[in-house]
């Protein structure tokens, strides 16, 4: 039992984890090296990770994917996807300008001698092996690829998260004590009195017993003398 504990606490952590990794928006600073339109099928197991065709058009599983080429300020690289997320769709980022978004990465794009930096922001993972990419939700121009920027909006939603899981805590705290604790109290003491009886039944018995055996004692014959 404790093994099953230990296993489902790992599990839902775990889940947990990736939720907000995939999710919550994460920065990148990069320079910009090209932008790109690709017909992409999704049909597949990874279609999960995708998003939604440009606001006003029409769901098709083979449609264009527009990409966004990128490199680090060590040289590696890195390709997000550029879509609309919509107004109902998951996550709820409510992008609607994915069009915009491409043309003013071409606008942004420079080369390495003479570097743009640009924060990008985004939700999701790269995966080669599934095909996946991260989803540009919006990008600005920085001084450098040293700038420092504080993820305030992941840290407001994890400090909601946190204060939303705490109140739960405290809910069923309170839960147990007012109906659960007394419950098992009730069934304790249900218990300790059962016991009792049974021993005072098992004392009768024994004391009925042990008259009862002197009495077949009185009977016997005594040996003379």
């Amino acid at each position: 039992m404790r093994y099953v504990k230990i296993t489902f606490w790992v599990l839902l952590v775990t889940t947990v984890f990736a939720f907000f990794h995939y999710n919550l928006p994460q920065r990148d600073i990069v320079r910009i090296t090209g932008t790109e339109i690709i017909r992409a099928d999704f049909s597949g197991s990874n279609s999960f990770f995708y998003a939604e065709p440009d606001s006003g058009a029409q769901a098709a599983t083979n449609r264009d994917l527009r990409l966004v080429n990128a490199a680090y300020d060590g040289g590696k690289i890195i390709v997000y996807r550029n879509e609309d997320t919509g107004i109902f769709a998951w996550p709820p980022y409510f992008k609607i300008n994915s069009s915009n978004l491409q043309a003013e990465a071409a606008d942004l794009i420079s080369l390495r001698d003479a570097p743009i930096w640009v924060a990008v922001t985004h939700y999701g993972w790269r995966s080669e092996f599934l095909s996946i990419y991260p989803n540009i939700i919006k990008f600005k121009v920085v001084d450098g690829p040293d700038v420092r920027l504080i993820p305030w909006m992941s840290i407001i939603i994890l400090l909601a998260f946190a204060g939303l899981i705490f109140w739960l805590w405290r809910v069923w705290v309170q839960f147990r004590e007012r109906k659960i604790d007394p419950l098992l109290d009730d069934a304790t003491e249900a218990l300790e009195a059962a016991d009792q009886r049974a021993d005072a039944v098992k004392d009768r018995a024994r004391g009925v017993w042990g008259r009862f055996k002197a009495w077949l004692g009185s009977w016997r014959v005594k040996p003379r003398k």
